[in-house]
């Protein structure tokens, strides 16, 4: 890392840490973005990942990783940051771990594996490549309804949309469905749907399906459970069950170091190779903050030997 980026890294986790502090005060995510200038979800992201590295790093006596994500516990927990703060001298981020993207090849290995080790793989294979495809968050997959994803004659929506309703921001943004591979999944999914008479419609319409339904269900025929969590008034919500199954796919899949997270860096490098910026990879994502998209998945710079070989 040079002294530019290394300067950088630190200057993002001292604001990161000051967040952290002004919420643990008391105050919420909403006021400490006015006082910076940014998102509110931006503000969220940072105070959950310096608290989780904290606690990694550090530790946080009363407190684990997991519960890192619950501002109610952060506060709870105040005078116990306050004094692993005290002791925190963060380490350097591994650049290779998170800019971990997954090839062409290992994803058709793991839905190979996937396919031969789950027990619903029409479903699964659907729901893995739909991470790839979209770019997704799993609790916007576990929301995502066949509306969304097909018209009423059947054919697929390919520029679609992420209703408001579905989205971690509360806002509603531009969903594409522009994937053989997933249309081909899908298309099987559904079928295997439509004989287990899970969901069903109109025989004439979305390809004899409920529009309303959720796209993708549980063995019993149910949607994702999704539960509310966190203050009364806050709207923040968490699906286990499909993070759950999200795990088995990533066991199944067999790729070394796989998670959500390097699906997403996975797809940013795409877009990136395609001469996307950082407003368009933050559209597909539903970052509206370009310099959280920066901060999240920085773009791979080549050195300046590479640029000036062979000019002309």
């Amino acid at each position: 890392m040079d002294n530019t980026k290394e300067k950088g890294a630190t200057d993002t986790t001292a604001r990161s840490i000051e967040m952290l502090k002004a919420v643990i005060e008391g105050r919420t995510y909403d006021a400490v973005a006015v006082d910076y200038g940014i998102t509110r979800t931006a503000v969220e992201r940072r105070v959950k990942g310096i608290a989780t590295r904290l606690s990694a790093e550090v530790g946080i006596a009363g407190l684990n990783e997991g519960g890192a994500a619950f501002v109610c516990r952060l506060r709870h927990k105040r005078a116990a940051i306050l004094a692993s703060l005290e002791r925190f001298e963060p380490k350097p981020i591994c650049s290779a771990r998170q800019a971990r993207v997954v090839s062409a090849d290992e994803i058709d290995q793991a839905v190979h594996r996937i396919r031969g080790r789950s027990a619903q793989p029409a479903r699964d294979i659907a729901l893995f490549f739909m991470l790839f495809a979209t770019g997704a968050r799993p609790l916007e997959i576990a929301r995502m309804e066949v509306r969304d994803y097909l018209h009423a004659d059947g054919s697929v929506r390919r520029e679609s949309e992420l209703r408001a309703e579905a989205t971690i921001t509360g806002r509603s943004r531009p969903l594409f469905f522009a994937s053989s591979k997933l249309d081909d999944a899908l298309t099987a999914y559904l079928l295997v749907r439509l004989e287990s008479r899970q969901g069903l419609g109109l025989a004439t319409a979305f390809r004899g399906l409920d529009p309303d339904s959720r796209l993708f269900l549980t063995a019993t025929g149910c949607g994702f459970q999704i539960t509310p969590y966190g203050e009364a008034g806050q709207h923040r919500f968490l699906c286990r069950p499909i993070l759950e199954t999200y795990r088995k796919l990533f066991r199944y899949a067999d790729i070394e170091g796989a998670t959500a997270l390097s699906v997403r860096h996975t797809v940013v490098a795409r877009l990136y190779e395609r001469g996307a910026d950082e407003e368009q990879v933050g559209l597909v994502l539903g970052i509206s903050d370009r310099s959280a998209v920066r901060g999240l998945f920085p773009r791979a710079r080549p050195t300046m030997a590479r640029l000036v070989d062979e000019l002309i």
